[in-house]
């Protein structure tokens, strides 16, 4: 791919994925691999949960749905390493792969002739990959630079979107703490550093973090003591 290729490809990218909450970003990653890398028709990300269950999210076909589920449940197939195991895998010639003999009649019924995994983040508790199908033999061959460009600008979204959605998060869970500091102001006659301290124990005591201390109280009737 040429160098003139590349740097279209990096404009478009970073026009298609634009700031925005979790969720969008994802939604903007899958939708900008079949707008931006070639052959790309569908598009999806596979999400490993800290307990090892496999999710698929924003894919840009229902028939993704179906064919990520025989993945995951095969243990098959290059959505399924890419989440898992292998960091960057490819496809060409899905049909006569050897590495997926139980997946490929799978895709092939679908109408995917070549599919690719890239590992798009490690973090804590999840991992997460692109998943990106095609229906010409022989696609993703030379995916390359462009591939790890792509990579690393939505590795660079997703860190900003994961940032706005922790923000977003600790603004909440003030707005609700307060309330609950009201509330029990009001039921029990006390200043609100004693309010604080009566939800504090409750959250140690039930060992539950303080903002679902706070969402439980509000959500109890108001003429329940204690609760």
């Amino acid at each position: 791919m040429s160098e003139d290729h590349i740097v279209d490809a990096s404009r478009r990218l970073a026009a298609a994925l634009r700031p925005g909450d979790l969720d969008e970003t994802l939604t903007n990653i899958t939708a900008a691999a079949v707008e931006v890398l070639p052959d790309v028709q569908w598009s999806s990300l596979s999400i490993k949960h800290a307990d090892g269950r496999l999710e698929t999210v924003a894919p840009t076909h229902d028939v993704l749905r179906e064919v990520d589920a025989a993945q995951y449940e095969l243990q098959e197939g290059p959505c399924y390493e890419a989440a898992v195991d292998t960091v960057h895998i490819v496809s060409p010639h899905l049909a006569t792969d050897e590495r997926f003999p139980r997946y490929a009649p799978v895709a092939q019924e679908a109408g995917i002739r070549a599919q690719a995994g890239i590992r798009l983040f490690d973090a804590q508790h999840s991992q997460g990959a692109l998943n990106l199908y095609s229906k010409r033999v022989g696609a993703f061959e030379d995916l390359g630079v462009l591939a790890e460009l792509f990579a690393h600008q939505s590795a660079v979204a997703l860190d900003y979107a994961r940032r706005i959605d922790q923000l977003q998060e600790a603004v909440t869970a003030r707005q609700l703490i307060g309330q609950a500091v009201g509330v029990v102001m009001e039921r029990f006659g006390v200043d609100d550093a004693r309010a604080f301290g009566f939800l504090t124990r409750l959250s140690n005591q039930e060992n539950l973090k303080l903002r679902l201390v706070a969402e439980r109280l509000l959500a109890a009737p108001r003429d329940t003591p204690g609760a």
